[in-house]
């Protein structure tokens, strides 16, 4: 089996493997049908673009990123680092973002964060090199790895849709904190990325709006 979801196969073969280790998911698959990839462009885009969309609508967050990537092509560590902070402003970043940017350019001008060998890394030994970087938190990093890097074990245990989905699944009268949801998943090794699309659209479909990951907060 993959260690990383970059086909709907890897998908489709993970996601058997996943009914075998909890046959719970059984019925999460039922009601929630087969789970979408969502991967997305990786690299120091891809992370900038996790952290432009933080805590804002998806309109907003797809304006300001338009914005960015329009002024700014193309949109590497380079480019962040010979902005000025007023030309960031413009285009709707806020200053906490900037400075979180600002980090991560430093890191990867500096050989701090190798972003492509992210990939070639456990999911585990990745998520801990992100989170060394001022501003990346549990969240952004799990988050890059489940759908920029396409890891296949990489669990965003603090995601509140993936808490509340849990908790359906599990009939549990209260939502699993992050530490919780964490331990309830280990049964999903080495497939958590799995489970996550999958509790993902499960939400989806019993809260009647879109399933897509939401931070508790890095």
């Amino acid at each position: 089996m993959p260690s990383r979801i970059d086909t709907e196969q890897h998908l489709k073969e993970a996601l058997e493997k996943l009914l075998v280790l909890d046959p719970r998911f059984a019925g999460v698959l039922a009601a929630a049908g087969h789970p979408p990839m969502r991967r997305r462009e990786g690299g120091f885009s891809g992370l900038a673009r996790i952290i432009c969309g933080q805590q804002l609508s998806v309109a907003s967050a797809a304006a300001i990123w338009g914005r960015l990537e329009a002024k700014f092509s193309p949109l590497d560590h380079h480019a962040i680092l010979k902005a000025r902070t007023p030309q960031l402003q413009r285009v709707g970043l806020s200053m906490p973002k900037i400075r979180t940017f600002r980090h991560i350019a430093r890191a990867v001008r500096d050989e701090h964060l190798n972003i492509d060998a992210l990939a070639h890394m456990p999911a585990e030994a990745a998520h801990a090199e992100l989170v060394k970087v001022k501003g990346i938190g549990p969240w952004t990093a799990d988050i890059y790895l489940m759908f920029c890097v396409g890891h296949a074990d990489a669990f965003a245990s603090g995601d509140l849709a993936l808490q509340e989905a849990a908790r359906m699944m599990l009939n549990k009268r209260k939502r699993p904190d992050a530490k919780q949801l964490e331990k309830i998943a280990r049964v999903w090794k080495p497939y958590r990325s799995v489970a996550a699309r999958l509790l993902w659209a499960y939400y989806a479909a019993m809260k009647k709006r879109d399933g897509v990951p939401v931070e508790q907060g890095d």
